[in-house]
Formats: C-alpha cells, sequence, structure tokens
C-alpha cells in the first residue's frame, strides 16, 4: 500500500495524528498494517498504537519483543484484547509498560469466555503478598490488583461483557484486595491482633455487588477481642489500600458510614452496633445499609451483623423522619455538586444514576417490608424484581434498565481511562470521541454520544417521576392495562412514605380528580405524577393535594387552566409549592382561582401608580359604588396572591413585602376615597365636594411595614373648599370616612382590609375626621409625648396633595421636636414601654418566642428607633423618616450607636417580621408568636429558606439573634 493510499485508509479508521502512526507502524514492522481493522475498532486507535510500541521496547528489555508481536499478528483474540486495552485505558497502557509480561494474560484464550470465581481472586491477592516483607507486599499487592484488572477490563472492552456483571467482578475483586489488606495489617499489629475477630463489612456499591472501576469503598467494620486491637486493625488495613507506593495506589477505604461517622469509633462489637442502631441511628443510616454485606475478614461475624440489622432495615419505612431523611439525602448530594459540574454529572445531576438507585431504594424500603422478593441489593436485580412483582411497569422496567445499564457503562469508560474517581462527562472533543468510540458509536462519535446520554437522562427524569407517582393513580382510576396496578393498600403505604399523613384521605382526593374518561381527567392523570412529587417536597402535602382539588373543581372545565399547567412547567411547579406550604396562598387561589394564570409569570409586586390607575379604572366601569369597591377590592386580592406567592417562593425579600402591601394600601384607599366622595357628592345633591379630604397612614402601614394580617392605622383629615358650609363640609368628610371603612371591611370573597382611626386625637371618643386646624389645636394644647411618637410613623399618602403636603408640616415639629425631649419625657417613654411589656404580654405566652413584644422583637426594637428619633430627630435629617430600618442605618450614621448594633437589632427586626409574615402565610392566620405546633413550623422554616429537617435550626437561630438585640436594647433605650 503506497503512502497516500495508506493515510486515507488511516483517517476512515478514525486515526488522528496521520504522520505519527504512519511513523509507529513502521517501527512495528513490514506487517504493521495487518493490524490497522483491529485497531480502527478501538477508542482511540492513536493511542493504542503508540501504547503498543511503547510496550514492544518494553517487552524488548525482558526479550519478549518477538513473541509478543508474533502474538498480536497472529492471534486475532490476543489483538483484540491487548488493543481494545490500549486504546482505552491510558492507565493500564503504562502498567503494561511498567510489567510488559502482563501481556500474556491478555493471549488465555479462556479470558473471554469465563469469569473468574471470587475465591479465586481472593486467592490469588492473598498467595501475592504472602510470605512478603511490608514494603514488598504493599508493591505485590497493587501489581497484583492491576494483573486482575487487566483481564477485567479485556473482557468488558471486547467480549461484551454485562455491566453488571463487570461491577461484580470489581466488587469481588475489592473484597480480595480487602483481605490481602487486611492480611498485611495483621503482620503490622503483630501479636496484639491475636483472638481478636474482625469482620469487614461493604456498604454501598462494594454491598451491592455493583462496584466502579474506581470509587471509594465503603465499609464499617465489627469486631470481639481487644477494641485498641480492632481499631489499629482497621486502621492499617484502610491505609494498605490507600498508600501511594511506586506501584501507586489502589483506593480509598471509607468507613464514615459507621455509627457516628467519623467521629464514632472505627469498629465496635455487634452488641454496640446493636445498641447504637436501636437506640440512635438516622432513617437514612437505615438505607445506606440496604446493600451491606460481609466480605472480608471474619465472615461469619460479619454475617451475623448483617443478620442483626435486616429487620431494622426493613421497618425503616415506619420510622417517624423517614421521608425527610430520604429527601434530605438526596438534596444533600445535588448541593455538593459544583456548579462547573452540574450539566455534566453522570452519578449525581438530575436524571443520573442516583436518581435510579434512589427510586430503587425508596421502592424496596417501602415494599420491602412485606414482600421479601423485591429485596436484592444490586440495583438492577432489585430493579428486575420490582417489574416482576408489578411495582414498576414492564415497559417502564425495561426502560429504565437500559439507561441505567448505558449510565453505568459510561461511567466505567470514563474512570478506565486513567483510572481516575470521576462521574462527570468530559466536555473536550477527543475525549468524547474515545468514550464514543468505545461504546461503539465509531461515526459521529461525539454527536451520537452526547445525544445517547441526553436521552438516556431525559428518560431517567421522566421515569423517576413516573415510577414514583404514577402507580398511585391506578389504585383510583381506570387507567391502560400497561401502567402498573397498585392495591389501595400498597397505594396507602407508597403515600406514608412519601410524607403524605393521611394517605387514604389522600386516595380519595386522587380519585376524585382523574376517575372517568373525560379529557379533564385524562389532563389530571398527565399532570398528576408531577404535582404529587411537587406536594412530597413540601411541608404539608395533604394540604396541598387537597387544596389542588378544591381549585381543579372550581376551574376544571375554565379551558386555559389545566392547559396552563400541563404546558407551564414553572406555573404547574409553583402552584403545587403554593398549595402544599401556604395556607394563606391556597385561600386567595380558591377565592381567586384565575390567579393560577399569575404563576407563569413576573410576580415581583406592581408599582403604586399602576395599581391605582387600574384600580380607578376599573372600579369606574362598574355601575354603582358598591360594584365598583368590588371590582377594586378583586384588584387587591389579585395583588395579595402576587406577593405571597412571590414571598412563598423566595422572590422577594421582607423589605419589598412591607413596600408592596403598602402601597397595594395606598392604591386601595385612593380608588376608595375617591369613589366615596363621588357617591357622598351625589347622594346629597352636590355638584362638588365641599371638601379636600386626605388619608395619613400610621403605624406599621405608615412605616412601609405591613403584614399581610395587618389592619391599616389611619387619621383623616380634611379642609374646607372656599366658601363651604364649615358644618356641612365636617358632615360630607364624616359620611365620605364611614364609607370608606364600611365598603373596604364588607364581608365578601376577597379579604377585608379594616380600616382603624383609633390613633387619632382622643381615639375613639373623638371625631372620626378633624380639620388641619383642628389638629393642630389639639396638639398644640393637648398632644403629650405617645402622641409624638405615634407620629413619627405618619406618612400622608392618600388624597389631596397639597392637603397631605400641609399637614405634614404641621407634625413635623411635634414628632422631631427642636431641642429633643425633656428628661421627664424620655421617663415617660420608657414608662410606657415598661407596661407595654408588663401589661400586654399574653398570659401564657413565652416571652423568649413572642415575636412582636418579646425579648428583642419587634416592639424592642422599634421602641429603641423611636426613642432615638424624638431625641435627635430634629437635627439628625436621616432620622427624620416612617421606616425603622432607614432610622437604624441613620443613626448608625450619625454616631447615635455603633454600626455592630444596628446591624443586629436590623437582623432580629427582620427575622422577626420574616416569621411573623410566614406564620400568617402557612396557616393563614395572623399569630405573634413562635409557632409550636410542628407542621406550622415546619411550612414557616420553609418559608424562611430552611430544609425540612432545619427546623429546630430556625428557633435556634431565632432565639440567639433575639438575645443579642434584646442586649443591644438594654444598652441603648434603656441605658
Amino acid at each position: 500500500m503506497n503512502r497516500a493510499s495508506q493515510r486515507t485508509e488511516l483517517l476512515r479508521l478514525g486515526f488522528v495524528d496521520l504522520d505519527g502512526a504512519v511513523e509507529d507502524l513502521d517501527r512495528l514492522g513490514p506487517r504493521s498494517g495487518d493490524l490497522l481493522a483491529l485497531l480502527g475498532r478501538t477508542a482511540d486507535p492513536d493511542a493504542a498504537l503508540r501504547a503498543l510500541c511503547r510496550l514492544a521496547d518494553a517487552a524488548e528489555q525482558i526479550g519478549e519483543r518477538d513473541a509478543l508481536l508474533a502474538a498480536v499478528l497472529d492471534d486475532e483474540g490476543t489483538a483484540m484484547r491487548l488493543l481494545g486495552v490500549l486504546g482505552a485505558s491510558a492507565a493500564l497502557a503504562d502498567h503494561l509498560a511498567r510489567h510488559p509480561a502482563h501481556w500474556r494474560e491478555l493471549a488465555d484464550p479462556a479470558l473471554g469466555s469465563t469469569r473468574p470465581a471470587a475465591w479465586a481472586i481472593r486467592a490469588s491477592l492473598l498467595a501475592a503478598v504472602a510470605d512478603r516483607p511490608d514494603h514488598e507486599a504493599l508493591d505485590a499487592l497493587r501489581v497484583e490488583y492491576r494483573r486482575l484488572l487487566l483481564r477485567l477490563a479485556a473482557r468488558d472492552l471486547t467480549h461484551h461483557l454485562g455491566v453488571d456483571d463487570a461491577a461484580a467482578e470489581l466488587s469481588d475483586l475489592a473484597a480480595g484486595t480487602l483481605d490481602a489488606a487486611l492480611a498485611i495489617a495483621r503482620l503490622r499489629v503483630g501479636e496484639a491482633a491475636d483472638g481478636v475477630r474482625l469482620a469487614v463489612v461493604a456498604m454501598g456499591k462494594c454491598g451491592g455487588h455493583e462496584l466502579n472501576y474506581v470509587s471509594d469503598v465503603d465499609v464499617l467494620f465489627v469486631h470481639e477481642g481487644d477494641e485498641r486491637a480492632a481499631a489499629r486493625l482497621a486502621a492499617q488495613m484502610m491505609q494498605v489500600c490507600g498508600d501511594h507506593t511506586a506501584e501507586g495506589t489502589i483506593w480509598p477505604v471509607d468507613a464514615a458510614l459507621r455509627p457516628e461517622g467519623k467521629a464514632g469509633p472505627l469498629s465496635r462489637t455487634l452488641a454496640s452496633h446493636q445498641g447504637y442502631y436501636e437506640r440512635w441511628a438516622e432513617a437514612w443510616e437505615f438505607q445506606a445499609l440496604l446493600k451491606a454485606r460481609p466480605v472480608a475478614g471474619d465472615l461469619a461475624l460479619g454475617g451475623e451483623f448483617v443478620a442483626m440489622v435486616a429487620p431494622m432495615v426493613w421497618s425503616a419505612a415506619d420510622r417517624e423522619g423517614f421521608v425527610d431523611a430520604a429527601r434530605a439525602m438526596r438534596r444533600r448530594v445535588l448541593e455538593h455538586i459544583p456548579a462547573r459540574e452540574a450539566g455534566r454529572q453522570l452519578k449525581l445531576g438530575a436524571g443520573g444514576l442516583r436518581d435510579v438507585e434512589f427510586a430503587v431504594q425508596l421502592l424496596q424500603l417501602v415494599h420491602g417490608r412485606a414482600d421479601e422478593s423485591i429485596r436484592p441489593p444490586t440495583t438492577l436485580s432489585a430493579l428486575s424484581r420490582l417489574t416482576e412483582g408489578g411495582y414498576v411497569g414492564r415497559e417502564d422496567g425495561e426502560a429504565l434498565h437500559r439507561a441505567y445499564s448505558f449510565l453505568r457503562q459510561l461511567e466505567h469508560r470514563i474512570q478506565l481511562h486513567r483510572l481516575q474517581r470521576t462521574h462527570v462527562v468530559p466536555a473536550d472533543e477527543p475525549s468524547l470521541r474515545r468514550l464514543g468510540r468505545s461504546l461503539g458509536f465509531f461515526k459521529e462519535s461525539e454527536r451520537r454520544l452526547e445525544e445517547t446520554w441526553e436521552d438516556h437522562r431525559r428518560e431517567v427524569s421522566r421515569l423517576h417521576q413516573k415510577i414514583f407517582y404514577r402507580p398511585l393513580l391506578s389504585a383510583v382510576a381506570r387507567i391502560g392495562a400497561d401502567e402498573v396496578r397498585l392495591s389501595s393498600e400498597a397505594a396507602g403505604a407508597r403515600l406514608a412514605a412519601l410524607g403524605y399523613a393521611d394517605p387514604q384521605a389522600a386516595l380519595r382526593n386522587l380519585e376524585a380528580l382523574t376517575s372517568g374518561v373525560s379529557r379533564t381527567a385524562a389532563i389530571q392523570r398527565t399532570l398528576l405524577p408531577a404535582m404529587l412529587q411537587w406536594f412530597a417536597e413540601c411541608p404539608d402535602p395533604d394540604g396541598g393535594l387537597f387544596g389542588f382539588r378544591r381549585i381543579s373543581e372550581a376551574l376544571g372545565r375554565t379551558p386555559w387552566y389545566l392547559s396552563t399547567l400541563r404546558d407551564e412547567g414553572e406555573a404547574a411547579e409553583r402552584l403545587a409549592h403554593l398549595l402544599g406550604t401556604s395556607r394563606y396562598c391556597t385561600d386567595l387561589l380558591e377565592r381567586e382561582p384565575a390567579g393560577v394564570r399569575l404563576l407563569g409569570g413576573d410576580l415581583h409586586p406592581l408599582g403604586s401608580a399602576a395599581l391605582t390607575d387600574e384600580m380607578l379604572a376599573t372600579g369606574g366601569r362598574q355601575e354603582g359604588f358598591e360594584k365598583g369597591v368590588r371590582a377594586v377590592r378583586a384588584v387587591r386580592r389579585r395583588e395579595l396572591l402576587r406577593i405571597a406567592a412571590g414571598d412563598v417562593l423566595g422572590l422577594i425579600d421582607v423589605d419589598d413585602v412591607g413596600f408592596a402591601l403598602a402601597r397595594l394600601t395606598d392604591a386601595t384607599l385612593e380608588a376608595t376615597l375617591q369613589g366615596a366622595v363621588e357617591s357622598t357628592a351625589r347622594a346629597r345633591g352636590l355638584d362638588a365636594a365641599p371638601t379636600r379630604m386626605a388619608i395619613v397612614a400610621m403605624g406599621r402601614y405608615g412605616g412601609f411595614e405591613l403584614s399581610y394580617g395587618s389592619d391599616a392605622d389611619v387619621l383623616f383629615v380634611h379642609e374646607p373648599a372656599e366658601g363651604a358650609d364649615a358644618h356641612e363640609a365636617a358632615t360630607f368628610a364624616r359620611l365620605v370616612a364611614e364609607e370608606v371603612r364600611r365598603v373596604l371591611a364588607v364581608p365578601g370573597p376577597d379579604p377585608a382590609l379594616v380600616v382603624d382611626a383609633d390613633l387619632r386625637p382622643e381615639g375613639r371618643q373623638g371625631p372620626l375626621v378633624r380639620t388641619l386646624d383642628a389638629y393642630a389645636a389639639y396638639y398644640a394644647k393637648w398632644s403629650h409625648v405617645w402622641e409624638a411618637q405615634a407620629l413619627l410613623r405618619a406618612d400622608a399618602v392618600v388624597g389631596d396633595a397639597g392637603l397631605r403636603d400641609r399637614f405634614t408640616a404641621l407634625i413635623d415639629p411635634l414628632r422631631y421636636p427642636a431641642g429633643g425631649l425633656t428628661t421627664d419625657d424620655v421617663i415617660e417613654v420608657r414608662r410606657i414601654k415598661g407596661r407595654v411589656d408588663k401589661e400586654r404580654l399574653p398570659r401564657g405566652a413565652d416571652p423568649a418566642l413572642h415575636l412582636k413584644l418579646g425579648r428583642g422583637g419587634l416592639a424592642d426594637i422599634e421602641w429603641t428607633v423611636q426613642l432615638l428619633q424624638l431625641r435627635h430627630g430634629a437635627e439628625v435629617a436621616g432620622l427624620r423618616t416612617t421606616q425603622t430600618l432607614a432610622a437604624l442605618s441613620a443613626a448608625a450614621d450619625a454616631g447615635l450607636m455603633t454600626s455592630d448594633d444596628a446591624a443586629t437589632l436590623a437582623a432580629s427586626w427582620r427575622l422577626a417580621t420574616r416569621v411573623r409574615n410566614a406564620v400568617l402565610l402557612a396557616r393563614g392566620r395572623a399569630g405573634d408568636e413562635f409557632p409550636r405546633a410542628v407542621l406550622e413550623r415546619r411550612a414557616v422554616a420553609s418559608i424562611l429558606g430552611y430544609q425540612p429537617t432545619e427546623t429546630d435550626r430556625l428557633l435556634d437561630d431565632y432565639l440567639r439573634i433575639t438575645r443579642h438585640a434584646h442586649a443591644v436594647v438594654d444598652r441603648v433605650f434603656w441605658e
């Protein structure tokens, strides 16, 4: 073959470095061209050819070059196995270059047809270390391990070894290695180890007979005899496997899954293990024991351990917290994926190996209590049994089997290249090309590999959801014959394991949603597997499902409802999260079912001007004032849902919530006030209103610090028009104010807005509305320091702009007095605060847990800020604000408190406000105490961003932060 033809052939066969390949072929001799067809079937023809030349050079040093080349050229089986390994594994090519005699391992004609027995592997490894000094034994163990691994890799790459067979043989190899390492460890420990029985129990993939080429080998140790000697034996065994020598390392042995983890003793007796697992073990630890298997040392003792824990493993799903532990384990896995790897993670990412393993294990733990046939520890075997038993649909089981097998095989090929522990699919073209060819994609290798991987990943994600949740529908609805049909008992067990507190009620809700042959029922059956999963991830899955049923019954025949949820995944997921977390949102959605449409869009609050314009336009289109206000309240209901949904979903923070609720109240009052003025004028036969009116926001409303359940504290002020009769103007203003309060508080489908005017001069005994002059006269003659304090959060926001400005100018000298407060006034403020602390805290309330009046709570911080405003507001411009946090910042800037103290008070105020809001969101009604009920506390923690297992951490954080804030209040307020 001439050079041009040869280069063309090389290119066709997949070579990239044509010049290098020609040179290497020349080095191998005139018959080297006979190898081209076999080289073209390797993962990396260039690498295989280079490694063969390197091996030939190394074989020449021991006089075997001719024998090697003759075997490769004359025996297709030997050539296929050797070239297959050299093209796929740079690490094993390096091993062969160091130990060239090992090429003969691949000339064994029985290699492709016979799987070595586990006892033979163990015996070979033990023989390799027997009667050798310590340092020689370490190297000998590594060399023998690589020799056996070389044989396995050759069979795997060229004889179509099943991925489960390869994993099982890798597990046997690991078990034999652990036994050989234990033999070396006994020599190291010496006589102290005499009489000590030590069992090595494999966990995880090694225990399940499904080990990777390179993986940590998870173990725990059980012993009888001297505990210190047993711990030394275990530690030395781990060191033998993990140490680096001239022959490299094997793999780390990880004992972190033992009782108490790394903080616990390395080895325990059987009785100690039993005591721990019966008293202290968490649910996830029993899931970890699912694959426990004695693999080395005293196998009888290890067998006793497995027999002892088995009943606990198969009752784990009955334990309190099982679901939370299972979810937490999966979340921890996802959280530990580095961001740069998330899209390439083969094992831990969405649609990866762990999704399959997690699904299979959870199904085993739920249904394996009563069905021993589904208990195999190996994932593929367990999946087959689950399919045969009817817990997974046959087609789904087969599809998942194919996907998992492909993903595991891809994982093996990735790790085999460098014999490094990795689960990240490389993104560079040469690596993808090598991997694709190693899996049989010889044309368009990179593209076909990526597409196949993505197809399997999508399939795993789909089936993960379907296997968990779709069979539940078969227990309550008539579904096609190809679907899994769980009994109602099995469906109830699965729902209970997934966190549903009342499985039978959940089944009834599912039946109501999916029964029948209508299009609505068909779409629900498509939606519900995903919805059930999302509900299960919420604090209240039962409430979520029941709320979904009620909303679906209200909107089920509305054309856009189900299609929106089906076609807009974000809207459906948001809906599920709201229904399973917040009773307040559920209630709003039931009153405003069309609000489901909001969930697919932007949930950030609208501005005040846009809201006011919409409310005025909407109300103005109605016939009559009452209908107009109902339309305004409907807009308010929709916007309350938008704000609450954004809050629960973590899209807006506590400042946004306070501002949004205040602006929504501004717009509602503005539209209602204008309507009331026009309606009252018509009713009294007037062409125009005889007085200008304004509404002044007070309290939390004035401070932009409203909560969802807050009343709107206000003052009403009016100013008669020129020439108007004072009595007529006063009567008109009173009627308008009464109408505003009445129509916004009328019970109806919309949340009422209580407009509270009790902070007006003389309280309930005083007139509801005063003129500007009347306010001025009252404050000049009768005002007390507490009224000046109340005016600190007065914000004239609604009604006539000029009147609002004049009212603000009137009260500024009162709330920011020149020269600050007198000593007597300071004493009076503190006296009133002391009475509030003593008298207003509800009987039986815990002062440490009351969000408003408790130690370090909202009142503590707000009174501290307000005292600083009264004393220094005249000279410090930044203190002239109605907002607590802005005033805190200004006080720190002015040196009235340290920045650390201001930060401490701000943190406590924010947390107390967030918890207070979350309490209402979670249970649907306001509350000022830290929640005591478990379900409510979990929901509050979820809304605040804590994981379901972190509810205690929320309480600890609250107590710590408020304790520090209370200490600052003692220094700054009480001095």
